[in-house]
């Protein structure tokens, strides 16, 4: 079996059970035998390591490194799992100042040390707010960047398939918008269940009003739900959805669900939010022409102030600079 790609993908984070995860994904996947791996914490990192090696993976290129420099050298694609987890009882948003932190930093090495980068995909949380700041940082273009958002339209769909007893791929344009977080914009009008418009069965007694409104809330609670069955983060679902993001940035099957990007829209700009994209090997590419009701793009007008808010936090506590200083720091941006 032949690779998309022979260039070089760095897992930042790799250490960890979703950065572990995104390896092994990888490595099946075939996206290019040269895999590096990084994370402070070597012992743990040399252990995913050897459990990739004893896979047999034929013709990988595996390295790993707690050395960031190495890391970063070279690489044309990264993906960053690197932050502090999400614990029982704790929102996304409570690991804004520690985590901002981290992509901050991150942001500052891959000017230093990969600014040739192709694409970075961040998906440690809150991650609409550390996508930005890495962003920021980086130097990198708006295209060249994406958060992990589409986790919970595939929420969606889980759900409704669940619901109405088909198969998940039964249905089809299950979307939420906004930021990756409980205040998402969950859309119904999108949607078909078995060619059926979702948006005709709600309010009916295949989904009375008010299962639906309970649905969509254990949507926006998804990862907390894992937590309380797992007792930890989820890491398989955003370990996988990941690497099929970078994939498509390396050249494979393009990306179609929605992803969180850089949008500059009139009256919603200057934050990174999941929006309706394709990744391709051009990078991230959203639609500017918002389809939805009048109610749904209400919701997503909010999801996106409490962005605003979360970024604002992030400005205030001197992360990154005021929006009107971002070009001082990315002259892409």
């Amino acid at each position: 079996m032949s690779f998309i790609s022979q260039d070089k993908l760095t897992i930042v984070g790799a250490g960890g059970m979703i950065g572990s995860n995104m390896a092994q994904t990888a490595a099946m996947m075939r996206l290019t035998p040269n895999i590096c791996l990084y994370d402070p914490f070597l012992q743990g990192l040399e252990g995913v390591a050897e459990e990739i090696r004893h896979c047999g993976f034929e013709g990988l290129n595996l390295t790993f490194t707690s050395c960031i420099k190495e890391a970063l050298t070279g690489a044309k694609y990264i993906v960053s799992s690197g932050g502090a987890p999400r614990k029982e009882g704790m929102t996304r948003e409570d690991l804004l100042k520690g985590n901002c932190e981290i992509a901050a930093q991150l942001g500052k090495d891959i000017k230093t040390y990969c600014p040739d980068v192709k694409h970075v995909v961040i998906i440690f949380n809150p991650a609409d707010i550390t996508g930005l700041v890495a962003l920021i940082h980086s130097g990198l273009k708006p295209s060249q960047l994406t958060t992990l958002a589409a986790l919970d339209s595939t929420r969606l769909q889980s759900e409704l398939a669940k619901h109405f007893g088909v198969q998940q791929s039964q249905v089809v344009g299950a979307r939420t918008y906004g930021g990756h977080g409980e205040a998402m914009a969950v859309f119904a009008s999108t949607a078909t269940i078995s060619g059926e418009p979702l948006s005709k069965l709600i309010g009916t007694d295949k989904l009375p009003t008010e299962e639906w409104e309970a649905l969509k809330k254990r949507v926006t609670q998804g990862g907390a739900n894992i937590i309380k069955l797992r007792g930890r983060s989820s890491f398989q679902s955003p370990s996988y959805v990941s690497i099929e993001m970078i994939a498509a940035a390396m050249g494979g099957k393009p990306f179609h669900w929605p992803a969180g990007c850089m949008v500059q829209l009139p009256g919603m700009d200057n934050v990174v939010m999941g929006m309706e994209t394709i990744i391709d090997k051009d990078g991230v590419h959203y639609s500017s022409d918002l389809k939805g009701t009048q109610e749904e793009l209400v919701a997503l007008k909010k999801s996106y102030d409490h962005l605003v808010h979360m970024r604002d936090e992030v400005i205030s506590m001197g992360i990154i600079p005021a929006v009107a200083d971002w070009k001082t720091v990315n002259p892409n941006l």
